[in-house]
């Protein structure tokens, strides 16, 4: 006889089979707190979540069919995740994943697989609304307060991050999914019914997760989670306090075990195992271009060697040496506030940020000079103190994320220094006694082509070059030919000439493309996001583009007439 549980799963599927639900209709675009002000209960909430993870380490597990799994079980290792602000504070104790690990997650991924995606899609879609609604409640300053200590953001940073942008994919997921679904063949002949069916990728999704957002972590294992797949998640190491307590939410909404598996560990030896496995279907992956160029080579090799039963989807967004073009009939204060906006939100690691400046020889001067003098207002936000200016959690820059990233930077200052076609026009300092800070950068250079303008550093560095007023097509035309990525830009101009031939000039040279606004920001739903050449695939996150990546579609033709000969008319004399 069939468990009473099994009847209710057969009774719901066939609900799902003959009926069609849509999503509540007031799914929009989650509300930003603002946080003015110093006295108010959101400080007051934020300040004591901030104190929890401050008090003591945590120690982050492996999570595996739904178990957890710490260092201290079996000789595993682990990795100290320190505040960037102040990196003697240990934050959190990770456990790193063994090629065993590794193994077992991939097969929970397999064995999780069958129910989850048979689970009727109101059911797979109410986890993530209803994680949704738990980030934005009760979560939320847990979660900001994560984000900001583990990744080095200011509270607006981490707001539009772990709170409303992540808010936003896993509920307009769910709106774009419900549209997908009903999209079906748009013609019958008579006696017939056609009908598609979205089925999920037959195998498992890896999923590789970014440090600087959470949002970023968050879609790339929810996105293909929705759809029926199930997930390997591999978090990055500078990262993973914040998304093992979002895993814990989704946990918390409903998500079944073994749908997604949490194995942070050494990139290397974890992507191995997941590659070598025949049932890997797709690639979700935010991270370096070279990483990923690496990636996409292994895969296809093992496309080759028929390694796999299917082509593997590759869904990739990589790197970015993005532009703001300012024309001479621009409004130059409007454009300074974006560009520093732009360039050094964050400390310059989205990878939207602007690190690439051209403007006109007559509004140079008025230009770099606003942006100095604005610059230099500038104190970090810190929950300890940094060398260069001191600050606290109301500042508007904050520390880069550790070491590597901090000595590559130093560096780049001190090529500068040192090289004849750049001058540090601004900045130039950096300071690691208590934090990995790095001070915002101008670098003014007279070659349009130098590595400069074509290297994406992914901190706090703008360099900048000026161009003869009369040469506009020109630059425009260098702006799209100096690097290899075409992820973000923008024009600020007035003229509207001068707009239409940059927007003409620069079709490939940005996947996003912005008229009078910095290149940074993209809310889901309004600008989808995603470039093109190598800065990855432009599958366009925050629209349903993406949620086709994810899908293997089969179409199903009924027939109701029946044959009674096998001639067509034309056969009869």
């Amino acid at each position: 006889m069939l468990s009473r549980l099994s009847l209710i799963r057969q009774s719901r599927r066939t609900v799902a089979q003959i009926s069609h639900l849509k999503p509540p209709k007031q799914i929009t675009n989650e509300p930003v707190k603002a946080f003015a002000g110093k006295d108010t209960v959101e400080w007051d909430l934020l300040r004591a979540s901030i104190s929890k993870f401050k008090s003591a380490s945590l120690d982050v597990p492996l999570v595996i069919d739904g178990k957890r799994i710490y260092y201290n079980e079996g000789g595993r290792s682990h990795f100290k995740q320190t505040n960037p602000a102040h990196h003697s504070q240990v934050l959190a104790n990770v456990t790193q994943a063994t090629r065993e690990d590794v193994k077992k997650a991939i097969e929970s991924s397999k064995k999780a697989k069958n129910d989850w995606y048979k689970m009727p899609f109101y059911d797979r879609a109410a986890v993530f609304l209803k994680a949704a609604d738990l980030i934005s409640t009760k979560y939320r300053y847990d979660m900001l307060a994560a984000t900001m200590l583990g990744q080095g953001k200011n509270v607006y940073q981490a707001e539009i991050d772990c709170i409303t942008e992540l808010s936003d994919f896993f509920r307009f997921n769910v709106k774009y999914a419900s549209d997908l679904y009903a999209e079906q063949p748009c013609e019958s002949s008579p006696g017939v019914w056609n009908r598609a069916e979205y089925r999920p990728l037959e195998g498992f999704v890896y999923a590789v997760t970014p440090f600087n957002f959470t949002a970023i972590a968050g879609n790339l294992i929810g996105a293909p989670a929705l759809m029926g797949n199930t997930v390997v998640w591999k978090p990055s190491q500078a990262a993973c306090l914040s998304n093992y307590l979002l895993l814990t939410v989704l946990e918390e909404a409903g998500l079944p075990k073994g749908v997604v598996n949490f194995v942070p560990g050494n990139p290397v030896e974890v992507t191995k195992e997941v590659l070598a496995d025949k049932e890997f279907s797709a690639l979700h992956f935010t991270g370096s271009t070279a990483v990923f160029k690496q990636l996409y080579g292994d895969i296809q090799q093992g496309v080759v060697s028929n390694l796999y039963r299917d082509y593997p989807r590759i869904v990739g967004e990589t790197g970015g040496k993005n532009f703001h073009l300012v024309h001479p009939s621009a409004n130059i204060p409007h454009a300074v506030l974006s560009t520093l906006r732009g360039a050094f939100e964050f400390q310059g690691q989205k990878c939207s940020a602007t690190s690439r400046l051209y403007i006109p020889e007559s509004k140079s001067a008025e230009f770099l000079n606003d942006l100095a003098g604005t610059l230099s207002s500038i104190k970090p936000v810190n929950t300890s103190a940094s060398k260069i200016n001191g600050g606290d959690l109301h500042g508007f820059m904050g520390p880069v994320i550790h070491e590597q990233s901090f000595n590559k930077l130093a560096k780049v200052i001190e090529e500068a220094k040192s090289d004849p076609e750049l001058e540090i026009i601004y900045g130039g300092n950096y300071d690691k006694s208590q934090g990995w800070f790095v001070e915002p950068t101008v670098i003014k250079t007279t070659n349009p082509t130098h590595k400069f303008m074509s290297t994406e550093f992914f901190g706090p560095v703008l360099t900048v070059y000026e161009y003869p007023d009369n040469e506009f097509d020109k630059i425009c035309e260098i702006i799209d030919t100096t690097t290899e990525y075409g992820l973000t830009g923008s024009i600020f101009a007035r003229d509207r000439d001068a707009i239409n031939v940059a927007d003409e000039k620069l079709k490939y040279s940005a996947g996003n493309f912005y008229v009078n606004d910095k290149c940074t920001g993209a809310v889901v739903a309004q600008q989808w996001f995603g470039g093109a050449r190598m800065s990855g695939t432009n599958d366009k996150a925050g629209s349903s583009n993406i949620l086709s990546r994810f899908v293997s579609i089969r179409n199903i033709k009924e027939n109701f007439y029946e044959l009674t000969d096998y001639k067509y008319p034309s056969n009869y004399e």
